[in-house]
């Protein structure tokens, strides 16, 4: 993370934002009164705040992946949260940053691309797009996500265990978990959410992160009966992500294009459940819209 003088300021009469270049990682989500939405990256419980995934999303196996008989390694999520973007546009309501291919990406992802990252405040919302293009002259695989960390609770609302996701249909399908490694397991486990709500509760994450994987839902609403709640929508996600860690003032709502390998996968990154591939010169987008709902 960059000194926080080098950051990106958006406002609006609703939100203020901030985005870090390093990374291009939202850093500050703050209603009018200034209350944070957005967790501040105490490293008591996580430093990050929300992440861009790129050009992976969760763990391999062995932490290497394969492409073309060469062999590749990628700590969890990629590399995109650790790397300077090139700030390419801003002003008091948008953002436009850029993270090119250079020597060092091409040595553990061997694919000339641009990921970009916009970000536009309005009113009362904050939409995020990342845009993955293809700028080589091969076919190009890769993962993007979204790692957004919002308080919880929610600063004006109730207390931690009256917190809850609603999610916009109803979400019968199991879920999945992994295992102690990072990896996905083969294993179905019943749905936690009961009448399209999920009760927030610490327990539901002593087993790492809850994914969905068969989503039914574009958006959710995260809050409680009474207090402010937002509105996180994610159009283009095949897959979401919810995780904290117990007792942890936070709760991840990650739309991804992606997901961890499954236990024991050994094919090609192309071949890597989640993964999309990119023709040359075309692109993919994942977006995802945070919108303050008045109070209860």
């Amino acid at each position: 993370m960059t000194d926080s003088s080098a950051w990106l300021h958006l406002h609006s009469d609703s939100l203020t934002a901030a985005i870090d270049p390093q990374g291009a990682q939202l850093s500050v989500l703050r209603d009018a009164a200034g209350r944070d939405l957005l967790w501040n990256g105490d490293p008591t419980f996580w430093n990050g705040r929300a992440p861009v995934l790129f050009p992976i999303v969760g763990t391999l196996n062995g932490g290497h992946y394969r492409w073309r008989g060469q062999s590749y390694a990628l700590s969890r999520h990629g590399f995109a949260r650790g790397r300077g973007f090139k700030v390419l546009h801003d002003d008091a309501h948008s953002a436009l940053l850029r993270l090119q291919a250079d020597a060092d990406t091409n040595a553990v992802y061997p694919f000339r691309f641009e990921l970009d990252l916009v970000f536009r405040l309005e009113g009362n919302a904050l939409s995020i797009e990342a845009i993955v293009r293809n700028t080589d002259d091969q076919p190009m695989p890769a993962s993007v996500g979204f790692h957004p960390a919002l308080r919880w609770p929610l600063p004006g609302g109730p207390a931690r265990g009256e917190q809850f996701l609603e999610f916009e249909r109803d979400e019968t399908a199991p879920i999945r978990r992994l295992d102690a490694n990072g990896l996905l397991t083969a294993d179905l486990h019943a749905t936690p959410v009961h009448g399209r709500r999920l009760q927030l509760d610490d327990a539901l994450f002593n087993q790492d992160v809850v994914i969905f994987d068969r989503l039914a839902s574009r958006s959710l609403i995260y809050g409680a009966d009474t207090g402010p709640r937002i509105r996180v929508s994610f159009p283009d996600a095949t897959y979401l992500g919810l995780w904290s860690k117990p007792g942890a003032g936070f709760v991840c709502i990650e739309p991804w294009l992606g997901v961890a390998d499954p236990a024991g996968f050994g094919g090609d990154f192309d071949a890597k459940p989640g993964a999309f591939l990119v023709a040359p010169g075309q692109q993919r987008t994942l977006q995802m819209r945070l919108e303050l709902l008045p109070a209860q």
